[in-house]
């Protein structure tokens, strides 16, 4: 029999009934993705129709589809799918016409290929420009007829470490890095090829490269996120004639979101017009998400639907004459709400509650929390408690975020969910070298893997037991990828302070990690693991990898572990959880070891994440004391 209050991981891990709505361009249509034979699936109808209406448009009953896009043609729709989790991105076309047929692959390409980017080209009609490499190497763009499927080379990438922006008029900008790491853009004469340096930018403040990077609908300018002088990321135009700077979106003592960089299901950074492609709003990082309208035009917009939710926006389209809107919402209890608003008569509706089998009333409140690293570093969080139990000595879990240039955020998170239902208290800190906080917290994080990074997790720790929240016998850490090698620095570096862990495909050794990424992203970690981490090519440097590396202190686990593990893992391979698992049974030390043979970094497949819940229920149960469905 349940615990009163606990709610089921198939409440809260199933996949949600609809989710990722947006509107066709001529406005008379919705796409949205909701299960089909168990899987997530790409339905449209018409505007003023029900689901009942509605035609599943793609029938992938291996792996859900999270990714799709209109064209400028209703006729066709596209998706992105890999295989069983390998990230071997192809990209596919629906011919609305004719649902039922089978969807064309538009880029058949040898395993290990993939693509990258797909974007509209609107000085071509019908056309994608798709980034991806048929070179197995090399990052190239093509260009391809939607309708005929037609491909062809439309900039080949000289530069490993380089790419290009994409102007609506065919203009081109090329991005570079010097041998430092530095970004450098160059206009590119479209007749001649001749480049012309016009901006340059540092790079160890963009780990992941310069992001948002676009060029204006005038074909004038370059928007970039920047910081300039500040400590804060803000969106500044560089002339592309003259170089000359001006912020378009700053505000003081907050960053630009660019959470989209690291996971394209992230709320985007900007909002631009489907009609003009201006932008319209940026999004910025706060205790709440903050979106700072841009365009004055837009105003009124944004206004009216923030009337419909007390949440904050998170997704957005509109038709091409920007009358009618599908505006979705980030909220921590009532999450995905998404509503269709009619900018001409005033009027909207709820189009969908994506979870209507989860209460609102029944989830717990995820509250903003602040406090100073040991150095004095300002450091930012969300605690998530039970609902309707009193908030003193409570068994906590770290839960943290991967990257790590990344960060949590105010809103729905099923994990807290699932353990503050379970009696836990969660804290999740977005320690030195996350996202969002300022050019100096990201730098804080250089040569600090295992170092600072870990002393904010246990700092973060260390406050919630001194505010009272947790007791000190029983604090758990839990996290994925970056967050899992965290997890497995927790107990190597302090062995005696968790009394439990789980590491989601994490990493164990960095200098085998730095090594198994695919091989075309290895140009492009200069400013990332190269710098932050080190060279595993240098003997000196690999040496202080393998001090950083749970592997080298795998003798000192003595803290209950389950791994948890995707066998198609390409950004963490199954080798580094292999690895710690295998160096703990030779001691005869007990560790839980679950590996999906159909998942790669991280869980989708809703049958697999709920397995992976019930054994944490289970593994956080037995070792910190919270509940779990078949215990009162």
């Amino acid at each position: 029999m349940n615990a009163p209050g606990l709610i089921q991981v198939e409440e809260l891990f199933a996949d949600p009934e609809f989710s990722g709505a947006s509107i066709s361009p001529d406005g008379t249509r919705l796409a949205y993705l909701a299960p089909w034979s168990g899987r997530t699936n790409v339905w449209v109808r018409g505007i003023d129709e029900e689901h009942a209406g509605a035609v599943c448009v793609t029938h992938d009953g291996r792996r859900g589809i999270r990714r799709y896009f209109w064209t400028d043609d209703p006729r066709w729709l596209l998706y992105l799918q890999d295989t069983d989790g390998n990230e071997d991105w192809h990209l596919y076309r629906v011919d609305l016409d004719a649902p039922t047929e089978p969807a064309a692959d538009l880029t058949p390409m040898a395993r290990g290929s993939r693509v990258m980017h797909v974007e509209p080209f609107k000085a071509v009609p019908g056309s994608v420009l798709v980034s991806m490499n048929r070179r197995p190497l090399d990052v190239d763009v093509f260009r391809i007829d939607v309708a005929t499927g037609e491909t062809v080379l439309h900039r080949e990438n000289p530069d490993r470490r380089g790419g290009f922006v994409f102007g609506p008029g065919g203009e081109v900008v090329a991005q570079s890095q010097a041998g430092d790491g530095t970004f450098e853009y160059h206009a590119v004469d479209a007749a001649t090829g001749h480049r012309r340096l016009f901006h340059r930018q540092d790079g160890p403040e963009h780990p992941l490269g310069v992001h948002p990077a676009r060029i204006t609908p005038d074909g004038g300018g370059l928007l970039v996120g920047s910081y300039q002088d500040s400590d804060d990321l803000r969106l500044v135009r560089v002339d592309i004639a003259t170089g000359e700077q001006s912020v378009v979106a700053g505000l003081p003592g907050l960053s630009l979101c660019v959470a989209e960089a690291v996971s394209p299901a992230a709320p985007p950074t900007l909002f631009t017009s489907r009609r003009t492609g201006e932008v319209l709003a940026a999004r910025f990082v706060g205790d709440r998400p903050l979106i700072h309208v841009v365009d004055p035009g837009f105003a009124d917009v944004y206004a009216a639907l923030s009337r419909l939710s007390d949440g904050v926006l998170a997704g957005l389209s509109s038709d091409d004459s920007e009358r009618l809107w599908v505006a979705t919402f980030a909220h921590d209890r009532e999450p995905g709400l998404t509503y269709l608003y009619d900018h001409g008569t005033g009027e909207s509706r709820l189009l969908f509650r994506p979870y209507p089998r989860l209460d609102p009333a029944a989830l717990a409140p995820m509250t903003p929390a602040a406090f100073a690293a040991r150095d004095g570093l300002p450091l930012h969080g969300f605690l998530t408690l039970p609902v309707g139990v009193e908030p003193t000595g409570l068994p906590l879990v770290l839960f943290l975020h991967g990257g790590p240039w990344f960060h949590d955020v105010w809103g729905y998170n099923p994990t807290a969910q699932f353990l503050a239902s379970r009696g836990y208290a969660v804290l999740q800190v977005n320690f030195r070298g996350s996202s969002g906080y300022g050019r100096r917290h990201m730098t804080a994080a250089i040569k600090e893997f295992a170092g600072a990074m870990h002393d904010d997790v246990i700092d973060a720790a260390d406050w919630a037991v001194k505010q009272g929240y947790a007791d000190p016998a029983r604090i758990g850490i839990f996290g994925g990828s970056y967050g899992g090698y965290s997890a497995l620095v927790g107990i190597t570096v302090t062995p005696d302070y968790f009394a439990a862990a789980v590491d989601y495909c994490g990493i164990s050794s960095l200098p085998n990690f730095m090594r198994t990424l695919p091989e075309f992203l290895h140009p492009q970690m200069v400013n990332n693991f190269l710098l932050y981490c080190g060279d595993p090519a240098d003997p000196e440097q690999e040496a202080d990898l393998l001090a950083r590396s749970p592997i080298t202190m795998v003798d000192r686990i003595r803290t209950p572990l389950l791994v948890v593990q995707g066998a198609n893992d390409v950004r963490v391979v199954k080798a580094e959880s292999d690895a710690i698992v295998e160096a703990l049974r030779s001691r005869g030390v007990a560790v839980e070891y679950l590996v999906a043979d159909d998942e790669g970094h991280g869980f989708q497949n809703p049958e697999n994440v709920m397995t992976m819940f019930r054994t944490v229920e289970r593994h956080f149960a037995e070792h910190l004391g919270g509940r779990g469905e078949a215990q009162p």
